[in-house]
């Protein structure tokens, strides 16, 4: 009997309970959510796109003469899928930790 009340207590423990974060904005805090608004509006709008086609451009080119860094172009094609992926790649370790 004293073996099963451990182990119901052992996995209370191991079970999280969940976080519940503010709903609100906190006081003060205005300026910088509408800062941090503008800059991802600034970095997923239309200059990420810019620099993301102006990147890959040079990858082809790179490919076109034969001067080809593979690790460059590697980098190139994933910074461009967590850049405009970011807010999926949030989303989905949001959910993950919500059903833990």
């Amino acid at each position: 009997m004293r073996l099963y009340s451990r182990l119901a207590a052992l996995f209370a423990l191991l079970i999280p309970a969940a976080a519940h974060a503010q709903s609100a904005d906190p006081q003060g805090s205005g300026p910088i959510v509408a800062a941090l608004g503008w800059m991802q509006g600034t970095l997923l709008g239309n200059v990420a796109t810019a620099v993301a086609v102006m990147a890959v451009a040079a990858v082809g080119f790179m490919m076109l003469t034969g001067r080809m860094n593979w690790r460059f172009g590697a980098t190139v094609i994933v910074g461009c899928f967590v850049l405009f992926g970011a807010g999926s790649i949030v989303t989905g370790i949001q959910s993950a930790a919500a059903v833990g």
